[in-house]
């Protein structure tokens, strides 16, 4: 079941869709820490993130989706939300490698080693830099006697994203977890004794939620929050390629960011050779003007988004059917919380039923676009995301008064110098080097920020 924004209420408070039974969550007692105490999802929602239950107000001049993607996309966040990260790079086991940033810095201050830690996904070309990512790290990786959380982050950076090297013939994808899998095998290595929480902003979103469903009750997240994910990904696509405007706009702007990812890293992708997964198809691709996100996923990354099987897909149709999140929610077996926007001009469509989940709710704000969620500030020339404050709510609530009821992760081994898990030998990972800084404020440019 999704919904047709059309229907949406009018009220500016977000409306909350989840389960008809409720579920049942152990947190610390307010009264004694050291005791433990059962509530409901939406009680603990009532209690540590009241944010939800407050209107959401556009600012006047970004009333539509439209005009808060764009400002998302073109507006000029550098001089806010400044961060800076350590770049790690990982080689897994099947060439590939990611760039996991980790804030804030070992230079900049010591944080303890059982703090937790926020591990964040981009969407489909972004990476740390993005102006979303550093809306939400900022505040939650400040110091407590600053007025922060006082945590750690890390941004998982997708193959060959924000200046991570390409160096196997398999790009990412939205349905593709096997990374984030072997991010976090990194993470609890080094950190064995933090907490970790999860965010996923668009594709990085249907990741987690993915990535959650496939682990259940050994997720090494405790909790995880999925911002504007697109959820459908069959119906999505359908409906950006039947309306001319979205199809120019939105279809484009994301299909011209992968060619442009793709194009800068031709001297990597000429050592694969012409005919391999990923650049088999890549001339025919170059030869198309302006392609829309559907036709660079029926070239690339149906073929080549992950590893196989069960990639290559035969269409990009099949591609979007497997790799969609809507059908996954009935496996989450951690406190889940999504927020999308009514006015979405890329995600036309939410699972309202939320899988009858208990474990998972959904906030609709009525406003908001693709990740914007702007609000006037007070200062009446500035804006702020609204979305910033709920995120920070739940984070701190699940990383510090949530009491996880998982089982034990699979137990982590060294084979070789490769980290792994115990059962799943075709995964791998291990410290290629310190990258040292990265500036988190200066992204890619020539690439559309946001989309």
């Amino acid at each position: 079941m999704g919904l047709s924004f059309s229907s949406f209420t009018t009220s500016n408070i977000p409306t909350l869709y989840q389960a008809p039974s409720p579920a049942y969550l152990s947190v610390h007692s307010q009264d004694d820490p050291n005791n433990t105490e059962r509530t409901t999802m939406t009680a603990f929602l009532e209690t540590h993130c009241p944010s939800l239950f407050k209107p959401f107000h556009p600012a006047w001049w970004l009333n539509s989706g439209h005009l808060q993607t764009a400002y998302c996309v073109f507006g000029d966040f550098t001089k806010v939300d400044k961060i800076v990260y350590d770049r790690k790079l990982l080689r897994l086991l099947d060439g590939g490698t990611i760039g996991l940033d980790f804030t804030p810095p070992v230079s900049e201050r010591t944080v303890k080693d059982d703090v937790p830690i926020i591990v964040v996904l981009h969407g489909l070309t972004g990476g740390s830099y993005e102006s979303y990512v550093r809306g939400i790290l900022v505040p939650a990786v400040t110091p407590k006697d600053d007025g922060g959380l006082g945590f750690r982050g890390v941004v998982v950076n997708f193959r060959g994203c924000a200046g991570v090297p390409l160096t196997s013939a398999q790009l990412y994808s939205a349905g593709h977890t096997d990374d984030l899998r072997q991010a976090l095998i990194y993470i609890s290595k080094a950190y064995p004794n933090a907490p970790l929480v999860g965010v996923g902003f668009s594709l990085g979103a249907n990741v987690l939620v993915r990535y959650l469903s496939e682990e259940g009750n050994r997720s090494r997240l405790q909790s995880g929050c999925a911002l504007g994910c697109p959820w459908n990904l069959v119906n999505n696509s359908d409906r950006l390629q039947s309306n001319w405007f979205r199809r120019q706009l939105y279809s484009k702007g994301m299909g011209g960011n992968l060619v442009k990812l793709l194009q800068r890293h031709l001297e990597e992708l000429a050592t694969f050779g012409p005919d391999s997964r990923l650049t088999a198809k890549l001339p025919e691709l170059f030869a198309i003007k302006s392609p829309t996100l559907l036709q660079v996923d029926a070239r690339v990354t149906s073929i080549a988004g992950g590893s196989s099987p069960p990639f290559p897909f035969p269409t990009a149709h099949d591609y979007y059917k497997w790799a969609s999140s809507h059908h996954c929610l009935p496996d989450v077996q951690v406190p889940l919380l999504a927020i999308n926007a009514a006015d979405d001009p890329i995600v036309h469509e939410v699972p309202l039923e939320v899988g009858r989940n208990g474990r998972v709710v959904l906030f609709l704000t009525k406003g908001g676009g693709h990740l914007g969620w702007f609000e006037s500030s007070d200062h009446w020339r500035e804006v702020q995301r609204w979305v910033t404050r709920p995120v920070y709510e739940w984070l701190r609530a699940t990383a510090e008064s949530l009491v996880p009821d998982l089982e034990r992760p699979r137990d982590i081994v060294e084979r070789d110098g490769w980290i792994s898990e115990v059962g799943r030998d075709n995964l791998g990972v291990k410290e290629l080097a310190n990258a040292g800084h990265v500036d988190g404020a200066h992204g890619d440019s020539g690439l559309l920020a946001g989309l």
